[in-house]
Formats: C-alpha cells, sequence, structure tokens
C-alpha cells in the first residue's frame, strides 16, 4: 500500500437527503403505522463515507452534484459541520438532488428504500474538482464517482484510488486500482459462485487492482494485497438499531486507516468496528465514533 499521507482524502460520487422511519413492521397498503423513531439525515455511499474519515481525523472533501434545492442546501451543511469541504460540489438549478424515504422494519431486520435518482457526476473542465484531485493523496469513489476519475488525464493510473464497488459500475476494471473494496457478492458475481473468497480475491489482483478487501456483513471480510497472503477478518458484534450507511461507514473508515498507515489488515479491523458502531444509530451517520487512528486501535 502507498505511505502513510496527510493530505486530503477526496470522496466523488453520491449524496443524498434520507427520511427514515423505524417500524416493529412493514406497513401493509392503506393502513397507518406508528414509527418508534424517525429521522432525517445525509446519506449516500461518497458523502457517508466522507463524513466516516472525517470522524477517523482524516482531513477530507466531497465532491459530487446537487440541486439548488433544500435538500441539497441539507446535505451541504451536514457535510461542512463534520469538517468535510464541499468546495468542489456541483449546484446546478436544471437536476433535483437525490433524496430517499427509508423503512426500517425491528421485526424482519431489514429496511425498504424508495429513492429519487442521484443525477450523473460530471464536472467541468478546469473545475475544483479537477484542483482537488490532482492534490489529494487518496481519491474514493462509489458507482456514480467512478466515470469522473477514470476520465481524468491518465486516468487512475499513477493515482492512489479507492474504488466502493457494492454496486455495479459499468464498464469497471480494477487494473490500476490501489484499494478495490466490493462485497463479497460482487466479486462472485464477476468471477463465480463457485470460487473460495481468496480465489475471488486473487482474480480481482490478477486483473489489475493493488489490493482488495471483500465485505461480507455479518461474515467479516476477506483481505488481500499483491505479494501477501490472503487473511480473514472476523465481523465485530453490534447492536443494530440499523445497518442503513453501515458499509460506506466502512469505506470511510478503512480509507481513513490506510492513509493513517495502518497495515491493511489492521486497516479492516479498524472499518469493521467502526461500521458495526455505527449500526447503534437509526441513521447511517450519528452513530459513527470519532476517534483518532493509532495502531492500538486496530
Amino acid at each position: 500500500m502507498p505511505q502513510p499521507s496527510t493530505g486530503t482524502l477526496l470522496f466523488v460520487g453520491c449524496a443524498t437527503l434520507d427520511a427514515i422511519a423505524l417500524v416493529e413492521d412493514y406497513p401493509a397498503a392503506d393502513s397507518r403505522t406508528v414509527a418508534s423513531d424517525f429521522a432525517t439525515a445525509g446519506g449516500g455511499p461518497a458523502a457517508t463515507a466522507a463524513v466516516a474519515a472525517a470522524r477517523a481525523g482524516a482531513r477530507t472533501a466531497f465532491a459530487g452534484v446537487l440541486g439548488t434545492d433544500e435538500e441539497g442546501d441539507r446535505i451541504i451543511t451536514g457535510l461542512q459541520a463534520e469538517g468535510v469541504d464541499t468546495s468542489a460540489v456541483i449546484r446546478d438549478p436544471d437536476v433535483r438532488t437525490g433524496a430517499s424515504v427509508i423503512v426500517v422494519s425491528r421485526a424482519a431486520e431489514s429496511r425498504a428504500i424508495v429513492t429519487r435518482p442521484v443525477p450523473p457526476v460530471s464536472f467541468p473542465a478546469n473545475s475544483r474538482f479537477h484542483e482537488l484531485a490532482e492534490a489529494a493523496s487518496w481519491i474514493h469513489v462509489d458507482h456514480l464517482g467512478w466515470n469522473a476519475v477514470a476520465s481524468l488525464p491518465g486516468g487512475p493510473a499513477g493515482r492512489s484510488i479507492s474504488v466502493d464497488a457494492g454496486n455495479p459500475i459499468p464498464s469497471f476494471s480494477p487494473r490500476g486500482v490501489a484499494l478495490y473494496v466490493p462485497t463479497i457478492e460482487r466479486l462472485r458475481a464477476e468471477y463465480g459462485d463457485g470460487l473460495a473468497p481468496e480465489a475471488l480475491l486473487q482474480k480481482a489482483l490478477d486483473d489489475g487492482a493493488s489490493a482488495v478487501v471483500a465485505t461480507a456483513g455479518s461474515e467479516g471480510a476477506w483481505v488481500l494485497e499483491r505479494g501477501g497472503m490472503a487473511a480473514h477478518v472476523p465481523a465485530t458484534p453490534a447492536a443494530i438499531v440499523s445497518t442503513l450507511g453501515a458499509g460506506d461507514v466502512y469505506h470511510g473508515a478503512i480509507l481513513a486507516a490506510v492513509a493513517a498507515g495502518l497495515p491493511l489488515v489492521e486497516a479492516a479491523a479498524f472499518a469493521g468496528r467502526t461500521a458495526s458502531a455505527s449500526c447503534a444509530g437509526l441513521d447511517g451517520r450519528s452513530a459513527i465514533p470519532r476517534q483518532a487512528i493509532t495502531p492500538a486501535l486496530a
């Protein structure tokens, strides 16, 4: 992995405003259901990852596209309150900011999401995004941020790129990606169901990634970097209110830990604990711990 850095971590992609209700059972048609809790909070893979990294002590920035509506205003305010640089955010009056209504069921231990799509993420030439991208020590992208980074001069080559591949990314290749973090299900969809996790990770390395961390929820994560041996990192037990955003928190925490110089297995353990702690909150951000990264935390 690259050497420790105190530079900015740039997160590129999706930001939403989420309205979340906690209920015992999912509502039936034409019913009235009383929620035991309700929250409105910022969401989106890249934006929540930026918050998680900021709470771990990293210097962070977020780049994405928002409308000039109230939802966009609230997203910007929330990110700035966490110390996230939003100077590369595009406010486009012709789009509507991404937003979701989420119902979390205690009985089913699951959630249902109704979402308004996030606008495409693209940036004009010589924008603030390009300035931050050239200066950043790491660039993290989700499925909506990939194309913007892949279209930078030279693409991923020569940059420290981290990729959240939990969602499909059309035309994606891990070649040149320094830290590739898909779900184990995504690797199985790409390389085949019959392979062991270690073999799936090796396939991703063979396709050009420098390091792979495949997450598997309650089964923990598998870690492999070029020249090393595969390792399994167990999951951290959690008192779960909601798993909303836990994967996004994991991505921000692992990148902050890697950027701070922790070995990859220790970084994955730190990220697992951070994501588990975040599940104590109804939304994806309020329960993210604030903690400095040291080897003792791993």
